[in-house]
């Protein structure tokens, strides 16, 4: 599962992303959870190779922003030059938006729904402008009020097949007064070990020399992973501090 998010504005900090926290929130509660992120400008160069690149990958991805009708926003047409397909007006989103402008929606609304083809519409609950899909990318306005309840009825409705009712756990334990050098090892070993869940170490930055160690993933595999990490540090001599566990 990756996110796009698209605009100058993010990149000169004129405005700061809201999205990918949402982002994280909304698939958490489903039992998932996000892979990766990029944010790319307005150039249209560079976010068609963006997209290029992550239409040739098998992820989910979520777009946020570009997708309107002024000369700036360029989502639509790089979607479909990176997918090497045609724009075309999507007779469904066309229907909705000659139902809420009526003759206003032409000549330059119309093209917020022109659309790579073979593109199809994703509700739009608050003002009733369309984003669309193209495959497993999904393209939703910029705006927050708009586009996380379009990425909800997504999830709900294309990916409710991928919902985990049992959520990922976390487990974290300290490691004290050791060097990383000496954890790398059996760090190694646990990792394959266990390689459905996920092991991580993070430093302490500050005067204490403590590492963090952290064991993530369902929690049977990752409290056996958890235990065998513990056991192997104990073996090896290795002071152990507190611990956090759900």
């Amino acid at each position: 599962m990756g996110l796009v998010l698209i605009g100058d504005e993010l990149l000169s900090g004129k405005r700061t992303d809201k999205h990918m926290p949402k982002a994280i929130e909304l698939l958490a509660a489903r039992g998932m959870e996000l892979s990766w992120a990029r944010m790319v400008g307005d150039d249209a160069q560079v976010l068609e190779q963006t997209l290029r690149e992550t239409l040739a990958g098998p992820d989910i991805v979520f777009s946020f922003g570009g997708i309107g009708a002024t000369p700036d926003d360029r989502t639509r047409q790089c979607a479909a030059a990176a997918a090497g397909v045609e724009l075309e007006f999507n007779a469904e989103g066309r229907r909705i938006l000659e139902e809420r402008f009526g003759e206003d929606a032409y000549p330059k609304r119309i093209h917020m729904v022109e659309w790579p083809v073979g593109a199809c519409v994703i509700p739009n609950p608050v003002n009733r402008v369309p984003g669309f899909s193209f495959g497993d990318h999904h393209f939703v306005p910029g705006f927050p009020n708009m586009a996380w309840p379009m990425i909800e009825w997504v999830l709900d409705t294309h990916y409710r097949h991928l919902h985990r009712l049992e959520r990922d756990v976390e487990l974290l334990v300290e490691v004290l007064d050791t060097p990383e050098s000496a954890l790398i090892d059996p760090m190694q070993a646990l990792m394959d070990a266990h390689p459905s869940v996920r092991i991580a170490c993070l430093p302490n930055a500050g005067g204490a020399r403590v590492i963090e160690f952290g064991v993530r993933g369902a929690p049977a595999a990752a409290r056996a992973a958890f235990e065998d990490l513990k056991d192997t540090f104990r073996n090896a001599g290795v002071p152990l501090g507190r611990e956090s566990t759900p």
